[in-house]
């Protein structure tokens, strides 16, 4: 059971929001691109304020608008006919340059793990590189757990929480990071089996 298993519910709570946005001529490749504007600016403010605190308890905000953005930019290409080639490049782009933006900046906060950051960060770039390799193989775009887009949005707002709240922070946000990594390293695996299994069938 990973967060994306909810995607569909989500879907369905979002869809006024996306009849709003498509009756007022809001174009998909517009909704991605103000989820990387939000990326960035979220980053931005974790870096620059060195992971205050009240940096950090806005991020888990931003990384909810963010996957509704994304949720809603797939909406509106599927269900609105605004879907395209270049929206596909700009949507996977912009996923990994929003994870990018996002978490990097956990670097600079202290009592986090530097490498372990940068390795996650990489990770999820190669699980999504992965993910598209799919398609490559005949099976399709591949979205499995355990540690995919949603999840880590879900895994890094809760550590930003947790950090926020004041917890002493001794070894925990170390041992969270390195779950990360673990998790991201067998999503990996994960993704390429299946996609390995859908060009064979």
């Amino acid at each position: 059971m990973t967060v994306y298993a909810l995607k569909s519910r989500f879907q369905s709570m979002l869809r006024p929001a996306c009849r709003f946005l498509a009756a007022r001529g809001v174009t998909a490749n517009q909704v991605t691109v103000a989820a990387l504007v939000l990326s960035l600016a979220a980053g931005s403010l974790v870096w620059l304020s060195s992971g205050a605190r009240w940096a950090l308890a806005v991020f888990p905000c931003a990384l909810f608008v963010r996957m509704a953005l994304n949720a809603l930019d797939g909406m509106l290409a599927r269900e609105h006919g605004m879907g395209s080639d270049v929206g596909v490049m700009l949507n996977e782009l912009g996923d990994v340059v929003s994870d990018a933006a996002l978490y990097l900046p956990l670097a600079a906060v202290p009592g986090c793990s530097a490498p372990l950051v940068v390795m996650a960060v990489v990770l999820a770039a190669l699980s999504e590189m992965v993910g598209i390799l799919g398609v490559q193989f005949g099976g399709g775009r591949r979205y499995d757990g355990p540690m995919g887009k949603s999840d880590r949005a879900a895994a890094f707002g809760l550590l930003s929480l947790a950090l926020a709240s004041g917890v002493p922070r001794g070894a925990w946000p170390h041992v969270a990071m390195a779950g990360i990594v673990v998790l991201l390293v067998l999503t990996i695996f994960r993704r390429a089996g299946r996609a390995l299994q859908g060009g064979a069938a």
